[in-house]
């Protein structure tokens, strides 16, 4: 057995995961732990960053360790990552200003500020300079809603930071970010030349406070005695830049290659593609990878997961065991095209392709003859439509994914995924190991510690276990239901 191990945690929007490898990508211990978000007012989501973020990773740290009886020595590096584009202000010792940190684009909060900034910058030169348009995604209005709402919290700020840079800051006293997620601080970060778009900062607030730039696989630092004390960790321990959830994610599954796109099916559902170059439009979010010459795509619903969640909670509470997987067996006798029941899955309003904040979830065709599993067939319909809606504006750029990785939760959902594959006629592949982010994390670990020369190497750890192909038959009836599902949202638009 290997004397060297890596570790990656990552810290989700509902759940926190964290793993211990060794350098062949051999699981030696797993730990997960689950947590909320708040929502204290419509369109606000809000997390506790000290109860969660670094709670979870103390935990999670001591667990793995625990578990897998190794010596801190043995311990080689360790990696992060976390919901990314949150807005969280610390002071210079990492305390939080704010009791709460804002999350990322499915909090609504700044809408206002998105609409002031494009008036004062310029939407063509926010678009040109940083390669995306200001949406909820973006931190750069967060933070002008903080100096706005909350100014005792932005003044006695030091940095302002994300959630996987706040833990690489407690870990080692350093305020780091990666490029990969600077990409998302619109309209802070110019992406050509891969630094702070400083003039643009200064419209709003001191530059000084941003975060300093460095690679995703780029150690940041080293354990402090104060973080060892608590983690388990040993002092002098390499922590890589740390990074978003998805981004992790998509390099746990070896959708690193320009013909592969990861769908992370969870709470949203989220696309990320490397490509050879960036066509900056306003209906794709382009970022920085983990390199330079090296770019992505990432698309994202502003829900998914969540919108099946409302249903099970609404319409099947009396399923207390296995609901999922009972309404997944019920849905699975409902023909293709439920019956005539289309569903806009807009529940939080939408982020990609159509930005709209205001967009709202519809249930259209309704009779008396429909059923419950119905309904839930129509809903698990209207995320694949709305997936394929995403792909769609990929291929009008000139981008065409060849085949998908399927991560996150919502790959246990057989249905879900077979109404991808159908809807957008596309194969999917399903990795062996799952585990996620956090996988990805302890490869970037790896990388960053000198084990591994480069993130394409993660492909010897990859492998796939499953492939779901296109069901021809359903094709004919999904290409009806798609021009409808297009077509409701534009006809309802003005009822808003």
């Amino acid at each position: 057995m290997s004397e060297h191990y890596l570790m990656g945690i990552d810290i989700g929007s509902s759940e926190s995961k964290g793993v211990l490898c060794d350098l062949s990508g051999n699981v030696l211990a797993l730990e997960t732990r689950s947590h909320d978000i708040k929502m204290p007012k419509p369109g606000w989501f809000e997390q506790d960053p000290m109860e969660v973020w670094w709670g979870d990773f103390v935990k999670i740290s001591k667990a793995l360790i625990k578990k897998a009886s190794v010596e801190k020595a043995s311990m080689k590096g360790v990696a992060v990552s976390a919901l990314g584009q949150d807005l969280l202000p610390v002071d210079r010792s990492g305390n939080p200003t704010r009791k709460y940190a804002i999350l990322y684009g499915i909090d609504t909060r700044a809408a206002a500020q998105i609409e002031e900034m494009n008036r004062h910058l310029g939407e063509e030169q926010i678009l040109l300079r940083s390669k995306n348009a200001l949406s909820t995604q973006a931190v750069g209005p967060k933070i002008s809603w903080l100096k706005e709402n909350d100014p005792k919290a932005f003044e006695a700020a030091d940095y302002y930071m994300t959630a996987s840079s706040f833990l690489v800051l407690k870990l080692t006293n350093r305020a780091v970010i990666d490029h990969h997620q600077a990409s998302f601080w619109v309209p802070l970060y110019d992406f050509d030349h891969r630094r702070w778009n400083r003039d643009f900062c200064e419209a709003y607030f001191d530059s000084r406070k941003l975060p300093e730039l460095i690679e995703v696989t780029e150690v940041a630092g080293y354990i402090s005695e104060e973080a060892a004390a608590k983690t388990g960790l040993m002092a002098g321990t390499p922590v890589t830049a740390g990074t978003s959830d998805a981004f992790a994610e998509s390099i746990s599954v070896g959708a690193v290659e320009n013909s592969k796109m990861m769908a992370m099916y969870g709470s949203t559902t989220c696309l990320f593609m490397p490509v050879e170059k960036i066509e900056a439009d306003s209906g794709v979010w382009s970022y920085a990878s983990y390199e330079p010459g090296k770019y992505g795509v990432a698309m994202c619903t502003a829900a998914s997961g969540s919108v099946t969640k409302w249903f099970k909670d609404c319409f099947a509470k009396e399923l207390t065991q296995d609901a999922y997987g009972t309404l997944v067996s019920q849905a699975e006798e409902v023909e293709a095209g439920a019956r005539g029941l289309i569903v806009l899955p807009y529940f939080s309003g939408e982020r990609s392709p159509v930005y709209d904040t205001k967009a709202k979830g519809i249930i259209f065709g309704l009779t008396l003859n429909h059923t419950r599993e119905d309904v839930y067939k129509a809903v698990i319909e209207g995320i694949a439509y709305s997936i394929r809606h995403n792909l769609e504006r990929l291929n009008e750029l000139g981008m065409y994914p060849e085949t998908i990785v399927a991560v996150g939760g919502g790959i246990k959902n057989k249905i879900w995924l077979q109404a991808v594959s159908d809807i957008c006629n596309i194969t999917q592949l399903i990795p062996e190991i799952g585990i996620g982010a956090s996988y990805g994390d302890a490869y970037l670990a790896g990388v960053g510690a000198g084990f591994f020369d480069d993130v394409e190497g993660i492909s010897r750890w990859v492998r796939y276990k499953n492939v779901i192909t296109p069901n021809k038959i359903n094709i004919p009836v999904y290409e009806e239901g798609y021009l409808k599902y297009r077509g409701l949202y534009y006809q309802t638009r003005s009822y808003l």
